[in-house]
């Protein structure tokens, strides 16, 4: 095959709009016949080009985007999103997934489709339970799951780090080394990913405490394993509980905490019930029988609206209070779901709710899902996805990190993302192409300065149209 054919073949960009998600196929030959095919895909796309990134004369207002992100939001919480926005680059970053995506569908890509995150910054790791109550690390955010290229999820995560390791105040080499080593570690697993058989590759996860166990410093390694703990140890009916919810006139009720928890004040509340219930009972259909059966032992007994994260924000999402006794509390956080940002540019999804479309990718990007998963809509057309809230999970606490345990950090991301990709895509693939030197790793590592450099940009960007009155921001005390 020739350069120009292997070209035309692979493609450089994703910039044109397809009407339906390009399908993952997967290719049964030997697994030599599929690296030595990626490492031919270097004809096309070499692995110097992914190094670039200059804002194109014709790139959209960042704000533009943002306020098109917020279409079908909830008008009354926007002023929140914008606010936590504002609050650094980092946080800008967090919420700017909409721009990054159309950024990104420009840049060389090799074709090869995977599940992607879609917003796969370094807060969108972290740790949770199991079905059988094991503590693992992996991706923990699907909103914007998508079959796309696995380049657009590298470069995010890469570009992170920067923005992430300058929020701590470290040196611009510090930064760049945390970017670089999730590069390099997401390139040396998939090589080991690669090699692996079909079953070994669906059962491999990353256990917690053993990724703990390896931090070298003895402060955060501690730190880390007082957290572990806790999570491994809490208790919703002791904690959660207490925390969220009140006993009035005779029935159990959901605190409000306004602005961040509160009761819908809807004119006719026995439309909002009866559409509550409606929308739990689709959730409940469409769970396997098995579910179905453990989620009626539970009563529904109070519906509260709940802001979440930064990027979520103006979304509809609440929390159910369910009991199934007096000390059997459970608590399930719904969530809205709408396109994904990567849509405009990878196509649209072949689910036709989101919800599912959040729910599917999870299932194939992680090796354990929660066991009640689920998603449903309403009959005015929302989507929502179903899991459990706080079900054993911890965040990492990224503004505490130091050079080294950033770059220890960065070691695990690059690890869980090239696990998840190597579920759905085609590790052998990949892994031929990215070859076994750096030159992946120092060039997506050029490009995570380049975008950070950006990403301030467009941080300033927002701060000015807030000033200029485009755009209202609620400053959180």
């Amino acid at each position: 095959m020739t350069k120009k054919e292997t070209s035309k073949k692979h493609g450089h960009k994703h910039s044109e709009v397809n009407e339906v998600v390009e399908s993952i196929t997967v290719d049964r030959r030997s697994r030599a016949d599929r690296k030595a095919d990626g490492k031919s895909m270097r004809l096309a796309v070499p692995l110097a080009s992914h190094a670039h990134w200059h804002a194109p004369a014709h790139r959209r207002d960042p704000i533009d985007l943002l306020i098109e992100s917020s279409i079908d939001r909830v008008p009354e919480l926007l002023p929140i999103r914008y606010g936590r926005m504002l609050q650094s680059p980092f946080a800008f970053y967090r919420g700017a997934a909409a721009i990054m995506a159309a950024d990104l569908a420009g840049l060389p890509v090799t074709g090869i489709r995977v599940q992607a995150c879609g917003d796969c910054h370094l807060l969108n790791f972290g740790t949770f339970g199991t079905p059988e109550r094991r503590l693992i690390f992996a991706i923990n955010d699907f909103d914007e799951t998508l079959p796309a290229p696995w380049e657009w999820d590298i470069k995010r995560l890469a570009a992170s780090f920067v923005v992430a390791g300058r929020n701590n105040g470290f040196s611009a080499e510090e930064a760049r080394e945390a970017a670089q080593a999730s590069v390099r570690s997401y390139r040396e697993r998939m090589r080991e990913f690669a090699k692996m058989r079909g079953l070994d590759l669906w059962y491999h996860s990353i256990d917690a405490a053993e990724l703990v166990e390896s931090v070298e410093d003895d402060v955060a390694r501690q730190r880390a394993k007082k957290r572990l703990a806790k999570a491994r140890d809490r208790d919703v009916l002791d904690e959660d509980f207490p925390e969220l919810v009140t006993f009035e006139d005779g029935a159990h009720r959901i605190r409000d905490n306004p602005p961040l928890i509160y009761h819908s004040q809807a004119d006719d509340e026995a439309v909002v019930d009866a559409r509550v219930k409606d929308g739990f009972a689709r959730y409940r259909a469409n769970l396997p029988e098995d579910r179905r059966l453990l989620l009626d032992r539970y009563e529904l007994k109070d519906v509260a609206m709940k802001v979440v994260g930064v990027g979520s924000v103006g979304t509809r999402c609440a929390i159910m209070l369910l009991m199934g006794g007096a000390d059997d509390p459970l608590f399930l956080q719904i969530k809205q779901a709408q396109a994904s940002v990567l849509e405009p540019y990878a196509g649209k999804s072949i689910y036709p709710n989101h919800g599912q479309r959040v729910a599917m990718g999870q299932r194939l990007m992680q090796s354990a899902t929660d066991i009640f998963l689920g998603w449903t809509e309403t009959d005015l057309g929302n989507h929502f996805y179903v899991r459990q809230m706080r079900d054993m999970k911890v965040k990492p606490l990224v503004e505490l990190f130091g050079p080294g345990l950033m770059n220890q950090y960065a070691d695990a991301c690059g690890w869980a993302l090239a696990r998840a990709h190597a579920r759905s895509g085609d590790a052998a693939k990949i892994a031929g192409y990215l070859g076994k030197h750096e030159d992946f790793d120092m060039a997506v590592a050029d490009f995570a300065e380049a975008y950070a450099d950006q990403n301030e940009l467009d941080h300033q960007a927002l701060v000015k149209a807030v000033r200029e009155g485009r755009l209202e921001a609620y400053i959180e005390r």
